[in-house]
C-alpha cells in the first residue's frame, strides 16, 4: 500500500506510517502558494478504488505510482495558485457519494465516478474540511458541510477547527489532518491536544474505528493522508 502525505509533517509521523506501507512524501514548487504546496489532497482524490491525479502532478510522483501498477487517471484541470484552481480535485469519494462544489469539480472526476450520487456542497475544499467513514458517518469542521450531509440523513459529527495547526492560516481544517483506512484513523497529531478531541474520540470508538495518533502535539493539517 502507498501511502502519501506531506513531506512537513512531524519526522515522527513519517516514522510510523513507515510500519503500515510505502510512505510516499509530497512536495511541489512553482505550482501553487507554498503554505499548501504539499498536501496531496489538492493534486490526488482517491475512493470507490479509483484515483483521479491532477495532470500537473510532478512527474516523480506519477512515475512512482505507475512503476507501482497503480490504476489511477489523470484530470483535465491544473492545480494553480489560485482558488478554485487549488481545488479541482479536493472532493470526497465514498462508497455511495462524489460530495464536492460541483461548480468547480474537474470534469474528469465526474466521468470517473459517474456511477455515485452527486452531493453539492458550499465548501470547495471538500476533502479538506471533511473526513469520511463507513456507513455515511462523517466528521467535518465546516458548518455548510454539515448542513447538507444532514439534509441526506448522513450521521455528522461537526467540531471546531480552532487550534488545528495550518502555518500562515488561523487554524486548518479537520479532515486535513487525518487519513482512514478499512478500520482506522490516523491522525497528524493527538485528539488529547485538541478541543473537541474527546467528541471525536467517542464518535469513532462507538463505530469500532481504531485511533493511531502519529505524533503527541496539536493537530496538523497536512492535506489529509491519502492511502492507495
Amino acid at each position: 500500500m502507498k501511502i502519501i502525505v506531506n513531506k512537513q509533517v512531524p519526522v515522527q509521523v513519517i516514522e510510523v506510517l513507515n510500519k503500515y506501507g510505502e510512505v510516499l512524501l509530497f512536495e511541489t514548487t512553482g505550482i501553487t502558494y507554498p503554505q499548501v504546496a504539499g498536501h496531496p489532497d489538492l493534486f490526488f482524490c482517491a475512493g470507490d478504488g479509483k484515483l483521479v491525479i491532477a495532470p500537473n502532478t510532478p512527474e516523480t510522483y506519477i512515475e512512482n505510482l505507475r512503476k507501482s501498477n497503480v490504476d489511477f487517471v489523470l484530470g483535465k484541470s491544473l492545480v494553480g495558485n489560485r482558488y478554485p484552481d487549488t481545488a479541482r480535485f479536493n472532493a470526497v469519494i465514498t462508497d455511495k457519494y462524489l460530495i464536492h462544489n460541483l461548480e468547480i469539480t474537474d470534469p474528469v472526476m465526474l466521468e470517473t465516478f459517474d456511477n455515485l450520487e452527486t452531493v453539492n456542497i458550499p465548501q470547495g475544499y471538500g476533502r479538506c474540511s471533511l473526513l469520511p467513514l463507513k456507513n455515511d458517518c462523517f466528521i467535518t469542521s465546516d458548518k455548510g458541510v454539515e448542513k447538507v450531509l444532514k439534509g441526506k440523513g448522513c450521521e455528522v459529527l461537526f467540531v471546531d477547527p480552532s487550534g488545528i495547526i495550518l502555518p500562515g492560516f488561523e487554524h486548518g481544517f479537520f479532515g486535513g489532518t487525518a487519513g482512514v483506512t478499512d478500520n482506522e484513523v490516523f491522525f497528524i497529531g493527538s485528539l488529547n491536544r485538541f478541543n473537541d478531541g474527546e467528541k471525536v474520540k467517542s464518535f469513532l470508538q462507538n463505530r469500532d474505528y481504531k485511533i493511531i495518533e502519529l505524533y503527541d502535539g496539536p493537530l496538523f493539517d497536512g492535506g489529509s493522508i491519502l492511502f492507495v
